[in-house]
């Protein structure tokens, strides 16, 4: 039977709102921008090699979303659970939380190893039939499932620190992860310092080092830092309650973003049947958009456990002033975004030695997709809400219905009168039917901040 003990009032509970969410986000902030930087470095220095190189890394970004879904969802489910028990002073459940969450990350990465190693092939098979892509795109994907002990562990472990209010410390090994990463990708794609030029693989590489790297780091810093909670290797193991609670909020993001796999892989199909340029204009929009969209994910993992600790502990002003100052905050990091994009696409796509026809195709698509990034702003903050407080079943219907019920027939429908400008429709018409659906369900959200009492 599970015991409460006294736990000191975490600073998320007691530090004005303002400062408590900028102390919390900036560092998560700064560091998911860094981390967009190296993104956006590796589909540069691939795009060095040639245009079909960077379409074998963007028909990859499907397996890559999935291994971010499967690790982010897991991770949302630790935070939210463990930072609602230290709002409810519950030592044991904390404990059981980060311990089990360890186990299930390790679980997934074994997975995951496994569809790297015999799936990866058909994958890029069923997409394309020219051989250059599929020969670069295995050498990528396998490379990064199989060693993806790497991202599922830093997942986990930057967690573990954010859900204590520890977010600078994740910042740090966000940071040296992506450091390593981009210090890397020159050396092992072209070959320097006497290695040999590894092209495609040297970036999966230089991928998975920075990974494993930052998930030691993270490790380390949980044993030697995160007094809050108590690791042990006996109690990384299945627990059946801790599991269902953890997946009650997590399977909802992890469905809601493999959602986005199935999105991406669907697209991509409908590009690349106009041309393979199209696909490699795609894959460079949305290394682009994580400079804008990767910031606001990172007031997210600030913004998730303070909501989680004050509605655990009964304090619903607090929750509401977080959630106002957060959007604020996203639809600002928004507004800059679209005037950018709006402004210069050609500079933009110039960063990925972009073709002539790549620049064709692509300026116009950067201008219309850019449309929905107010919209998108409004939405991430809104389905974070939701998962924070426990009610991950509106995100998923969300995501559901913007990714599949929307975006890809409208992708479909548009793509039947053969001009490829209006494909990137789509976007701006499934955000706007997103944001509709957000509103009802935040009204409703803010409608049960009510019913709790200080």
């Amino acid at each position: 039977m599970e015991t409460n003990q006294t736990l000191p009032e975490n600073k998320m509970g007691t530090q004005p709102i303002g400062r408590l969410l900028a102390g919390m986000a900036v560092p998560m902030m700064i560091s998911m921008l860094v981390q967009a930087f190296y993104n956006v470095v590796d589909s540069i220095f691939v795009a060095r090699i040639s245009e079909n190189a960077l379409t074998a890394v963007s028909l990859a970004f499907p397996l890559q979303n999935l291994m971010i879904a499967f690790g982010g969802g897991t991770a949302v489910g630790i935070n939210a659970l463990l930072s609602r028990s230290l709002g409810e002073k519950r030592q044991e459940m904390v404990d059981r939380s980060a311990n089990t969450g360890i186990f299930l990350s390790i679980v997934t990465a074994i997975i995951f190893a496994v569809i790297g190693a015999f799936f990866s092939r058909p994958f890029f098979s069923l997409q394309t039939d020219v051989s250059e892509i599929i020969e670069y795109g295995v050498d990528y994907s396998s490379i990064c499932l199989i060693f993806s002990i790497g991202i599922f562990s830093q997942f986990c472990f930057e967690r573990l620190l954010q859900s204590t209010g520890k977010t600078t410390l994740a910042m740090i090994t966000q940071l040296i992860g992506a450091i390593i990463n981009i210090i890397l990708d020159p050396i092992l794609i072209f070959g320097m310092f006497g290695l040999p030029a590894l092209g495609v693989a040297g970036a999966a590489i230089a991928t998975v080092a920075g990974q494993i790297i930052a998930a030691i780091v993270a490790i380390i810093l949980n044993i030697k830092v995160n007094r809050e909670i108590n690791l042990s290797l006996r109690m990384i193991r299945w627990d059946t309650e801790v599991a269902r609670r953890i997946y009650k909020v997590g399977f909802p993001s992890i469905l809601m973003q493999s959602v986005g796999s199935i999105m991406n892989f669907f697209l991509n199909r409908i590009l690349i049947s106009f041309t393979t340029t199209a696909t490699a204009v795609f894959g460079a929009y949305f290394k682009l958009q994580s400079f804008i969209f990767m910031p606001v994910f990172g007031l997210n993992s600030g913004m998730v456990p303070i909501i989680a600790y004050n509605y655990g502990a009964r304090r619903p002003e607090r929750v509401k002033k977080t959630i106002k100052l957060s959007l604020f905050t996203a639809l600002s990091v928004m507004a800059c975004g679209f005037i950018i994009f709006e402004a210069v696409p050609g500079l933009l796509l110039g960063f990925f030695n972009a073709s002539e026809q790549m620049l064709q195709i692509g300026i116009p698509a950067l201008r219309i997709i850019a449309i929905n990034f107010m919209l998108a702003g409004f939405c991430i903050i809104s389905i974070s809400v939701f998962q924070a407080i426990g009610n991950p079943s509106h995100s998923f219907i969300i995501s559901v219905c913007r990714q599949l019920v929307v975006l890809i027939p409208s992708a479909w429908l548009l793509s039947k009168t053969g001009k490829l400008n209006l494909v990137w429709l789509s976007f701006p018409i499934s955000e706007l039917v997103s944001v509709l659906m957000c509103a009802f369900f935040l009204i409703k959200t803010l409608k049960k901040l009510h019913e709790i009492e200080e």
